[in-house]
């Protein structure tokens, strides 16, 4: 099985306006390159050679332009637009006919890890897991899904809970198997009109195929002008 990657940079980037007037939120620098560029170093660190990119209407030939073809980086592109904001799930179902049913990588283009997940990614080839989520800990776990277990194990995921449970949340990473395009079809949409990835997650975890993995090092969404600025602290001159 050949994991292939899904580099998710749509949005408006609302929370970063009046830069993302201008540009693509993910082309924002972060240290010494483009936002969207450590994320995509992270898929082919993994080892992934064949990678799609998602991207929102707004910008997206300056996205195109600047990634090309994956030449410079000695992988192949793909590129699909998401003509509006459906949710998370709802643009990995894009990649249907390009993952060939063959295992998928997920990231959002805001994501960036001091770590290197190739270890996972194999083992997640090799292994019967439905889906492996990367997890770490937060001191605002109400910004995001977050992650409740018990005496070790995932028993729910709950999308930015007014009083969690847990501050063990969801990062951007995942890996899921070929069925994750059939598990998306079924879903509903949130009060929000959007297919949410936590429901998706909470597909798998209901037949027990869910795995969930911490993160080593700091990770960090570039998202707001907050954490734009921690992300370009913390890489340094990477």
């Amino acid at each position: 099985m050949k994991l292939r990657g899904l580099l998710l940079a749509g949005g408006t980037g609302s929370r970063l306006l009046p830069l993302t007037e201008v540009t693509n939120k993910h082309l924002l620098p972060v240290g010494n390159r483009p936002m969207i560029e450590w994320p995509l170093r992270t898929i082919i660190e993994a080892g992934v050679d064949e990678i799609m990119v998602v991207t929102g209407k707004e910008h997206s030939g300056a996205v195109f332009q600047y990634l090309g073809s994956g030449k410079k980086w000695g992988v192949d592109l793909t590129f699909r637009v998401q003509d509006q904001a459906g949710g998370i799930a709802q643009a990995i179902a894009l990649a249907e006919g390009f993952a060939h049913d063959q295992p998928l990588m997920v990231l959002l283009g805001d994501n960036i890890f001091q770590m290197s997940v190739r270890s996972q990614a194999q083992r997640f080839t090799k292994a019967a897991w439905g889906a492996l989520l990367m997890v770490t800990k937060s001191t605002h776990p109400e910004d995001f899904g977050v992650v409740e277990m018990e005496r070790g194990k995932v028993v729910r995921l709950v999308e930015k809970p007014k009083k969690p449970k847990s501050n063990l949340v969801q990062t951007g990473c995942y890996f899921y198997d070929a069925s994750v395009f059939d598990r998306i079809h079924n879903l509903k949409p949130s009060k929000r009109g959007e297919l949410e990835v936590t429901d998706l997650n909470s597909d798998y975890l209901k037949d027990g195929r869910l795995q969930c993995e911490e993160v080593t090092g700091w990770w960090t969404d570039a998202g707001s002008p907050e954490t734009l600025r921690k992300a370009g602290q913390l890489v340094g001159g990477r």
